[in-house]
């Protein structure tokens, strides 16, 4: 082992002679005075020597730097371990460094002081095996792993080997004490840094001449300190990557959702051109398959009785067919009504619907158009479109269920709204308002496709009717407020 001799002589004995001018691990700084430790001592505690310029604990361990590192790739792993960082890599470079020149120092130190000794080899062929078990960890993985495990009690029982037969080796606990760290579980890695910590104090009161507290308090409080600040950026590690974790979540969530939203507003908005598609079909084509119907069955029925009448029944379903096909090519192009896209707004497209209702009736029905007002401003498409809609509905109810012989359809400009009237002199029936279960039981499509539209405008739709009284019906639509949502 080490002496302590006590010989001023430079080349004396002792690497770690306590009065030695600028010893080792355990010397003073007083030049061989027998006195205590010298002024400006700072005892460092594990991984830390009571020298002024250097010790085990000079490294980057003992100022907490390690805490919660990794050195990314292949040195990555350990609690906390937290991927790939560059950070972690620049520290865990700079601790195989400072291990290496550690272990460099401290065998130097030794050969300069015990030259010729014949522990000599023994010192040297330790150094090297420590060094190349300290260059195998990286092989080894990032896991702690039953080969790592071993591989690092093998590592820590060559240190303590060297420590005891060389105390100055003692320096080299500090990159041990990171290395621990990061692969032991919490308490393996504290009893770990227990171990080692023990084994710097006997270290340095071995290098020192009598009994000193510095050196049996001051390695367990540094070890202590740096373990905290290690464990704690360790925690904050997790908890950055939980809270990474939960936020890839809440995004997901938030991904998820708008897809969820997309596509119920996209069934919504489905749901509603279906209905408008089924007022726009029941209102035109299906009323005119009807219209036509009817022609043709007329025309059957008086084919032989009456050549010429049932001529003019097929020439006004032709005529009816050609109408419907303007209207669904018109839905093609853009669903506006065939009256309208011809020009003139919707007074004129009422007039055009009355005139080829009566002709289409034959003398059966007649149907007058009436305009009160003038708007000060053109009505919006969308207006114009559900009030000849519901024109157009309100008619084909009326020919085919009503029995009446004169309808009329009236068109009022008020300041703030617009009013359309069709009224009939038919049979009439008994109205309910609505959302009653009557209303409900009305017979067709006609009247729910009206309110519908009459709704998606903000408006209201009315009918008056008694039996044997004939029918009115109101639709009112508002013309300074915002449109309902369909």
């Amino acid at each position: 082992m080490e002496h302590r001799s006590g010989s001023p002589d430079p080349g004396g004995p002792g690497p770690g002679a306590g009065r030695h001018a600028g010893a080792g691990p355990g010397g003073r700084m007083n030049g061989g005075s027998p006195g205590g430790p010298a002024d400006g001592v700072v005892p460092c505690g594990p991984g830390s020597s009571p020298h002024a310029d250097s010790g085990p604990g000079v490294g980057p361990h003992a100022d907490g730097s390690p805490g919660g590192s990794v050195d990314g790739g292949a040195e990555a792993g350990g609690p906390g371990a937290a991927g790939p960082d560059p950070d972690a890599r620049w520290l865990a470079l700079l601790m195989h460094a400072a291990f290496f020149l550690l272990l460099g120092a401290s065998l130097a130190r030794f050969l300069m002081r015990h030259p010729g000794e014949a522990r000599t080899p023994w010192i040297i062929a330790l150094s090297i095996t420590l060094a190349v078990l300290y260059l195998l960890g990286p092989v080894l993985g990032s896991r702690p792993t039953p080969r790592r495990l071993v591989w690092l009690a093998v590592l820590v029982v060559v240190w303590m080997v060297l420590v005891v037969l060389a105390p100055s080796f003692a320096w080299c606990a500090v990159p041990l004490f990171y290395t621990g760290l990061r692969i032991l579980p919490p308490r393996a890695a504290l009893a770990l840094v227990a171990l080692l910590t023990v084994f710097v104090v006997a270290a340095q009161l071995r290098l020192a001449d009598g009994f000193d507290p510095n050196l049996v308090l001051a390695p367990p409080a540094v070890a202590a300190v740096a373990t905290a600040v290690f464990v704690h950026m360790q925690r904050q590690a997790v908890r950055q990557r939980e809270l990474a974790a939960r936020q890839r979540e809440l995004i997901d969530d938030l991904l998820r959702t708008r897809r969820e939203l997309a596509a119920t507003e996209r069934r919504e908005g489905t749901l509603a051109e279906r209905q408008r598609l089924s007022m726009e079909i029941h209102d035109t084509l299906a009323q005119g398959l009807s219209s036509q119907q009817m022609l043709l069955q007329a025309a059957d029925r008086t084919w032989s009785a009456d050549p010429d009448a049932a001529r003019r029944h097929v020439r006004t379903a032709t005529g009816i067919a050609e109408r419907n096909l303007a209207e669904a090519r018109r839905f093609v192009h853009d669903l506006a009504p065939a009256d309208l896209a011809e020009g003139g707004g919707l007074e004129a497209a009422l007039h055009a619907l009355a005139a080829r209702e009566s002709a289409q009736a034959e003398g059966a029905l007649t149907v007058h158009c009436h305009v009160e007002g003038t708007g000060h401003a053109p009505l919006p498409d969308r207006v114009q479109s559900a009030l000849l809609r519901i024109a157009q509905g309100a008619l084909a109810n009326v020919r085919e269920h009503s029995g009446a012989t004169a309808a009329g359809l009236t068109l009022t400009h008020l300041d703030d709204r617009v009013v359309l009237d069709v009224g009939d002199n038919g049979r009439g029936f008994t109205a309910e308002p609505e959302g009653t279960p009557g209303a409900r039981a009305v017979r067709g499509h006609g009247l729910p496709a009206m309110r519908a539209r009459v709704r998606q405008l903000g408006g209201t739709l009315t009918v008056e009717s008694a039996p044997g009284e004939g029918t009115v019906l109101s639709a009112e639509v508002p013309l300074t407020t915002t449109e309902a949502p369909t």
